[in-house]
């Protein structure tokens, strides 16, 4: 079944499966969670090469778990207009200010807010989160990218529809 934007919702971190998923699931599970944004699909070669490079942990007894998981979602989005290298910034300044479980469900709030507010679903953008940092304002203008970046995707793919 297909979610519109509208009913689009990320799975927030307590939701994430924290019992040991194999590389095979966890990419089914990402894919078909991020199915609605358009996004271009994560592969296992592409998580193996993150944990390779360290931008996930390795798994555990080839398993992954909430904390990887949630580093995935992000990237699974974020690749769309940040470098990885720029992607791994943002986790190093993720990790001095917030853990991952703080931070992970700020994305998921702050993603959803702005697509609702870019698609038009609503008027005015929420004020998302206690902080007027600068860490706040660098995470808010990267997810801005994102969410206009799956708008226009959403755009361009109405009107490949609409040729056809």
């Amino acid at each position: 079944m297909s979610v519109t934007i509208n009913e689009f919702r990320m799975p927030r971190y307590q939701e994430l499966p924290d019992m040991g998923l194999y590389l095979d699931q966890v990419v089914r599970y990402v894919n078909n969670s991020l199915e609605a944004l358009g996004c271009q699909e994560i592969t296992a070669s592409m998580v193996s090469n993150y944990v390779k490079k360290g931008y996930i942990q390795s798994p555990v007894r080839k398993q992954y778990y909430a904390e990887q998981i949630a580093y995935l979602f992000f990237i699974s989005i974020a690749k769309n207009v940040l470098s990885m290298e720029n992607i791994g910034r943002l986790f190093e300044m993720q990790k001095r200010t917030h853990d991952t479980p703080t931070a992970y469900d700020y994305f998921c709030r702050e993603l959803e807010n702005m697509l609702q507010y870019i698609f038009g679903y609503k008027e005015a953008l929420a004020d998302v989160g206690n902080s007027a940092s600068p860490e706040k304002k660098i995470l808010r203008c990267a997810i801005t990218a994102m969410a206009h970046i799956i708008y226009l995707g959403n755009c361009f793919e109405a009107m490949a529809a609409d040729e056809k």
